[in-house]
């Protein structure tokens, strides 16, 4: 097929690999070139290119990063509640000190930590149909304004139960808004962009960490209730752009199509995938699969109706892999990241300001990290990240068991204890840089578009349920085990590995739609990881 005004694709012509004893014969004017999925890879060669620097593509961006807000709201949960729990003011005021032995582990701090992913598994039974029933910029204005009463409930707090009630609908809020901005980032990111913007879209949950970290170094100094409230409320800010901008944003095409508005989604999908042109090769490729993919009479008009995600083949193995990012995300270490600070003075860091500090500085060593996978995911690909970064975070974390169980907080061998925190900022770059970008990534891209929001959503649930074990069990096996902790993980990343390794299926040079092929093969991860050879006859002056 050759593209209207570009003169140097003559023909296109679709071959398997080929051994290197029989690949002399093929024509010496062809360039080669090994894809996923050749109809993909001719529609972006023969079409217009899509540039970063456009005025369409910086609005494009621009749309995306008011999505972002929905992570970065998120993000300031974990980091919040971490560096406020290092604080001796909130320990006080609340009582926690003569409730819990040592303060700030133990099972008031387990409850408090914990509500938050009740509220998300609460909130997960409204999530999907909401953006279903909206639409995904629906699902983030809702979202937003119930994060916008959580934040306000938490930072005026006066006893616990108000605190619990705060937190509970924090997560509740949040659920709703990391179903419906990552599904409308997936869906809203041209094929060849997805994997860098809607890893991008997780990482920006750094960019909450890092504002609340930050803030609590400086607030940590006051010794009024000023010094946690600030930063709670701070949720507030990202929350209420979401709110605030849902409704100026252009609608997910996918859901246009999918409740009959036809030429509005069309429109949408020529603006930002293929430069304003409706018969851009690859807008053509999308919108066909869009109609073949997209059914009008789903489970997605049905509220209560969650069985496709369970009633074939293919749709088990999707929420199979959707349920194993869920879990694996959440156990792979990062759920000590609640208790930062205690475990940086378990490796010898003694005042509330150093470990705050060191808190600080974590962050943004992790969203570093964060920043590189989400480079790499359109080129290292999805499972080859996901192996080895469990990988690493395996061995980084039976580095930090090591250099805590023998130096730790005795300050007999500083420099061993100052091995013991760096290798925590070591686990956290290498953690985010394998599960940062693939959390929001990878889910979504597994699940077919009619069960993506409800998908989402049982999603959230799992992270949940998987969070909730990390925050409940975290501050009682701290204050039990210690160090110890760190063991079980070590074990369960090698397990994971093992899972990855003979389960993972590769999504990376695909478009959504045809991803349903690799999902319906006898052998997913064996038909998703076989490339074709393409190649590209350059035409003649």
């Amino acid at each position: 097929m050759a593209a209207p005004e570009q003169a140097p694709v003559e023909a296109v012509e679709e071959k398997q690999s080929l051994p290197p004893s029989e690949q002399k014969h093929e024509d010496e004017h062809a360039t080669y070139v090994e894809v996923q999925n050749t109809e993909l890879a001719l529609a972006l060669a023969s079409g217009p290119k899509l540039k970063a620097t456009s005025a369409r593509s910086i609005q494009l961006f621009a749309i995306l990063l008011v999505a972002f807000m929905g992570s970065l709201s998120n993000g300031f949960d974990g980091s919040v509640m971490s560096a406020v729990n290092g604080m001796q003011q909130y320990l006080d005021y609340f009582g926690i000190n003569s409730q819990d032995s040592g303060g700030g582990v133990g099972t008031t701090t387990a409850i408090i930590f914990a509500i938050y992913n009740i509220g998300m598994i609460a909130g997960v039974f409204f999530a999907g149909p909401i953006a279903d029933r909206f639409g995904r910029r629906g699902g983030m204005f809702i979202g937003g304004i119930i994060i916008i009463v959580g934040a306000v409930v938490v930072a005026v707090s006066k006893n616990i139960p108000y605190l619990l009630g705060g937190r509970f609908t924090l997560g509740f809020g949040v659920t709703i808004t990391t179903t419906a901005a990552p599904a409308y980032v997936v869906e809203m990111s041209p094929p060849q962009w997805r994997g860098r913007l809607t890893g991008l879209y997780n990482t920006f949950y750094y960019s909450g960490s890092i504002l609340c970290t930050g803030i609590t170094v400086a607030t940590g100094r006051n010794s009024s209730t000023l010094s946690w409230r600030l930063p709670l409320a701070l949720q507030i800010v990202p929350a209420a752009i979401l709110a605030g901008f849902a409704w100026f944003l252009p609608e997910s095409p996918r859901w246009l199509l999918s409740v009959g508005r036809n030429e509005e989604a069309l429109k949408i999908l020529a603006k930002y995938h293929g430069g304003g042109d409706e018969k851009a090769p690859l807008v053509v490729l999308e919108w066909k699969e869009f109609q073949e993919g997209v059914k009008l009479d789903a489970s997605d008009k049905r509220w209560w109706d969650y069985s496709e995600l369970v009633n074939t083949r293919n749709a088990r193995y999707r929420t199979f892999m959707m349920l194993l990012m869920g879990f694996f995300g959440q156990w792979s270490g990062n759920g000590l990241g609640y208790f930062l600070p205690i475990l940086f003075g378990a490796a010898g860091a003694s005042s509330q300001n150093q470990r705050l500090t060191l808190n600080f500085a974590n962050t943004i060593v992790s969203a570093s990290g964060a920043l590189i996978g989400t480079s790499l995911t359109d080129k290292v690909g999805r499972r080859k990240m996901w192996f080895w970064g469990t990988l690493a975070c395996s061995g980084t974390l039976a580095i930090v068991t090591g250099c805590t169980a023998k130096w730790g907080s005795t300050g007999a061998n500083p420099a061993g204890a100052n091995a013991a925190i760096a290798f925590i900022f070591i686990f956290g770059f290498v953690y985010s840089i394998a599960y940062t970008p693939l959390q929001a990534l990878y889910p979504a891209e597994c699940l077919h578009y009619n069960t993506r929001a409800k998908g989402m959503a049982t999603y959230a649930l799992a992270v949940s349920c998987a969070s909730f074990v990390n925050s409940y069990t975290g501050p009682i096996a701290l204050e039990r085990i210690q160090w110890r902790l760190y063991i079980v993980y070590v074990v369960w990343d090698l397990f994971e590995c093992l899972v990855i390794w003979f389960c993972a299926v590769e999504t990376k040079g695909r478009t959504l739609e045809e991803l349903d092929e690799i999902f319906s093969s006898p052998h997913p991860v064996r038909a998703s990881t076989t490339k074709q050879k393409l190649a590209i006859v350059e035409g003649k002056a």
